[in-house]
């Protein structure tokens, strides 16, 4: 019998619930997980007891979702005394799915089978206690053991009751290295309109989660399905523009996949990968010498900008896959002395830097072999600079100049207003052909001369 070792809370509080007389499981992804020899993110909890059944038995609770059985359990952690959560759910039977995202009722059971029919997939439709090991109605195991993604029951009937299943069949697909089965996929094939159903943050959560997953060249199977003419139509224009000129070997959509396979897994950076070349199809010409994609990092901002907030990003990501966008191509033209480059920097934001190199050593290695070997090499030569500039602590900006607007306010006499913001930039603009001149009294000095 497989056995897996659960967190000492969620198994105190399982015989609690069984001492009282009730059935109680480890239910769902934590079982699944804790198979696959990886750490859960939760422990959920399944019981035949009601919500106010569970809540006698417990000194401290919370009804988080109490109209859907769901309750959940705070026990304090035997070493540091900290509370704990766990989520404690009333077998359920789900009514009625009438606009593709939640039941319209729930009605609670005795029967774990029939909790269990209701979920999406067989490898998280197990369930485990120390008693009874695991218990597996639709082959989950099985499943694990094959590397499948498949449909409790009648796949169109779990995509229609929520739709959002469409696309976490493709994340744990992702996530998990694992096929789709047949029925599971052809049903998402035929039901990806019902997406249009589901809210935009939902969405993101998911595409988001397969995009960060080890996996995230799996999108090209949304694509293939239908699913990303849904829920990222730009993706599908991308996939089939084609880039017919010397630096390009595959299609705007597939360059971009792999760009995204070669930068480390945050939310930003993969985001950024996926659509800094999002405005090449808007942007193609072509003349003899082949396609040309002139400003698309400048047209990429906005359509990039439209996208997330349309997936309901949160500002600060999207301002930084903006600004990723916009000088993924930076560098990449006649070769730069360590001023110019100084320059550029300060225009784009050291903080930027690194995921900027990350950007384009996965851009260029998913372009074609011509010229790579120089764009890389060029590459190293801006890391070099940017690495002097660290060391020798240049100046970058204006909050690094060695004064200050109140320096000149104090020691010129100057008027807190426009002037005086113009005059630091000018101090800035010289420091940044010279950085030894970031000196207290030199810049004084150069800023009484500007003012007379």
């Amino acid at each position: 019998m497989t056995e897996i070792t659960m967190p000492a809370n969620a198994s105190r509080i399982i015989h609690i619930l069984q001492d009282a007389g009730y059935e109680a499981y480890i239910v769902g992804g934590c079982v699944r997980d804790a198979i696959l020899n990886k750490t859960p993110d939760d422990w959920d909890i399944t019981t035949s007891a009601r919500p106010e059944q569970v809540k006698a038995l417990f000194r401290r609770t919370i009804d988080t979702g109490i109209q859907h059985g769901t309750v959940t359990v705070l026990m304090p952690d035997v070493q540091t005394g900290k509370l704990e959560g766990y989520e404690v759910t009333t077998y359920r039977v789900d009514g009625k799915y009438e606009d593709h995202r939640r039941p319209t009722s729930v009605t609670f059971t005795a029967s774990l089978l029939e909790d269990m029919k209701r979920r999406d997939f067989t490898i998280n439709a197990m369930a485990y206690n120390e008693k009874d090991g695991i218990v597996d109605h639709f082959d989950g195991m099985g499943d694990l053991q094959r590397h499948v993604i498949r449909c409790v029951g009648k796949p169109q009937e779990r995509f229609d009751e929520d739709a959002l299943r469409i696309l976490r069949a493709l994340r744990f697909s992702a996530q998990l290295d694992f096929s789709i089965e047949e029925q599971t996929r052809e049903a998402i094939r035929n039901q990806t309109e019902l997406l249009r159903d589901i809210s935009a943050e939902r969405i993101q959560v998911e595409l988001t989660k397969l995009l960060l997953s080890k996996h995230p060249e799996r999108l090209r199977k949304a694509y293939e399905l239908g699913v990303t003419a849904v829920v990222l139509p730009e993706l599908d224009v991308m996939m089939q523009t084609e880039q017919n000129n010397k630096h390009h070997m595959y299609s705007v959509g597939e360059h971009s996949l792999h760009v995204v396979e070669n930068v480390p897994a945050t939310k930003a950076l993969r985001w950024a990968a996926l659509l800094h070349d999002v405005a090449k199809p808007v942007t193609k010409t072509t003349d003899e010498k082949g396609d040309h994609f002139y400003g698309h990092n400048e047209k990429g901002v906005d359509m990039a900008r439209e996208i997330l907030r349309r997936l309901k990003f949160d500002n600060a990501t999207i301002d930084r896959v903006k600004r990723l966008v916009y000088w993924h191509d930076y560098g990449m033209g006649e070769p730069m002395s360590l001023r110019t480059f100084r320059r550029g920097l300060s225009r784009m934001g050291a903080d930027l830097f690194e995921d900027y190199v990350c950007i384009k050593r996965a851009d260029i290695l998913g372009q074609s072999l011509y010229m790579r070997e120089e764009k890389l090499h060029t590459l190293e030569v801006l890391q070099g600079y940017y690495q002097t500039i660290r060391e020798e602590e240049q100046c970058l900006s204006l909050k690094e100049l060695a004064i200050t607007g109140k320096d000149l306010i104090t020691e010129l006499n100057m008027q807190p207003g426009k002037e005086l913001g113009t005059i630091l930039q000018t101090l800035l603009e010289r420091v940044l052909e010279n950085p030894d001149l970031n000196e207290r009294d030199t810049l004084l000095s150069m800023a009484r001369e500007i003012v007379k």
